[in-house]
């Protein structure tokens, strides 16, 4: 039997587990946690505590005590540590990126002169690289562009690194004291043109010479209905049952594909080592095509629950299959044809100052046939079975899947879910609806154009 380790205890890290489960290869899987995740748990999923997920002696230990087979990290944060170059030290497959690699989530920067040194300056906007705290040409980048800028600190902040004119800034003053401060922590910030148009997320699983795509979805990141308020880490994610999204052409998604397939091989030119794991681009669409807002090196979350519950392909063949550098063996990805609707139920607060502490009473049944439910940051209450109530211990505690033949029952199935939980938590309805869909439709034809 395959002994498989996860590193991470979130919903991603759930998902991740419960994919892992339908391989018919029957594997063991344990998960590296910092907390123990409900839902995790009971899947039958071995757990191993540690202090910190970049405790690689820890991961170290629990690889000799099982004989295990391969590494599969979650989060960011242990791959920016290197938790692949430690893998590899210690002769163990690792489903991710070396450090150097990673750099694609960690820097911005890097990204960004990677692909303008490599010829993928087609997929960039306009863009300003400063490494002094009094550099003067940032002043002269903001009026250039009329103070339409993103501000992105070049390091990982934990979703708040990036600013963003009209939403965080209307003044000079207070986009420049970002980076000031981004200089001072990171050696450098990043300015770029801020794009009009509609993002969305193509996650592909990569081994630096074959590229296969997810199915295309779109995050939700503004903590209020109608995209107002502060950004979160992801308030949930829609998919249509054409494994796209209603506003997208086959070229948009071509387009995608190519970056991702040309900054896969400019990576390897530029580290000198195959790029093995998770694309993960958050592109935009605009009236003058698909542009790369950023990448990051892991799955998405709350991405990776649409996605990786509708999968049919076998997810552990599809992991070592892409370690060994064969993945051309496994072809297109299967999806499940549905469309996907996913939501977060989130702590109040959420995301400026969540409240932890509270009871979520769950439903009888938490997965059926047109849902499913991935627990985050929840934990057991010690005097209550854990399939009746759980304690909110994050921001985002418990996240909804609906599936339907289309975008709008699929969200009528999640929020009918939704219904049946009580306690004292947020969400966005908004998210699947057909005003919303028929919203960012508009906005796409008014920029086409």
């Amino acid at each position: 039997m395959k002994k498989i380790i996860v590193i991470g205890n979130g919903g991603r890290e759930h998902a991740i587990c419960d994919a892992l489960l339908k391989s018919p290869q029957n594997p063991e899987i344990w998960n590296l946690a910092t907390a123990v995740n409900p839902g995790i748990e009971n899947l039958g999923v071995k757990i191993e505590l540690t202090d910190s997920l970049e405790n690689f002696e820890t991961l170290k230990n629990l690889v000799e005590k099982i004989h295990a087979d391969l590494v599969i990290p979650g989060p960011e944060a242990p791959l920016a540590a290197g938790v692949a170059d430690f893998c590899r030290e210690i002769g163990i497959p690792c489903f991710g990126p070396t450090r150097k690699n990673a750099q694609l989530e960690s820097s911005k920067s890097w990204t960004r002169d990677l692909l303008k040194n490599n010829g993928i300056a087609d997929a960039c906007p306009d863009f300003l690289v400063s490494m002094e705290k009094d550099d003067p040409t940032r002043a002269k980048f903001f009026k250039k562009w009329n103070g339409q800028v993103v501000v992105k600190a070049d390091g990982l902040l934990g979703g708040k690194g990036v600013l963003v004119a009209g939403d965080h800034f209307t003044d000079f003053e207070t986009a420049d004291d970002f980076a000031k401060k981004s200089i001072e922590k990171f050696g450098r910030v990043v300015l770029e043109e801020k794009l009009i148009g509609v993002e969305f997320s193509l996650i592909s699983i990569v081994d630096g010479e074959s590229v296969l795509d997810c199915r295309v979805c779109q995050d939700h990141k503004r903590v209020g209905e109608n995209a107002v308020g502060p950004q979160t880490g992801g308030m949930g994610v829609i998919s249509d049952e054409n494994l796209s999204l209603p506003f997208l052409t086959k070229s948009d998604l071509e387009k995608a594909h190519n970056i991702t397939v040309r900054a896969m091989h400019a990576v390897a030119k530029e580290a000198g080592d195959k790029f093995v794991g998770l694309l993960y681009g958050g592109f935009i669409a605009t009236k003058n095509g698909v542009q790369l807002i950023e990448y990051n090196v892991r799955w998405g979350d709350p991405e990776a629950l649409n996605i990786l519950c509708t999968l049919e392909s076998d997810f552990l063949e599809i992991c070592e299959s892409a370690c060994a550098g064969n993945l051309e063996k496994i072809g297109k990805l299967k999806f499940t044809s549905v469309a996907t609707v996913q939501k977060y139920l989130c702590a109040p607060g959420y995301p400026d100052d969540p409240e932890k502490g509270g009871t979520i009473e769950l439903p009888a049944i938490l997965d059926g046939e047109n849902f499913r439910t991935f627990f985050a940051g929840v934990e057991k209450i010690s005097e209550k079975n854990p399939s009746e109530a759980v304690k909110i211990s994050g921001g985002r505690a418990i996240g909804i899947v609906g599936f339907g033949e289309n975008l709008e029952r699929a969200n009528e199935i999640c929020e009918q879910k939704i219904a049946e939980f009580s306690g004292n938590f947020h969400h966005r309805a908004d998210i699947g609806t057909s005003k919303l869909t028929a919203k960012r439709v508009e906005t796409m034809q008014k920029i086409r154009h």
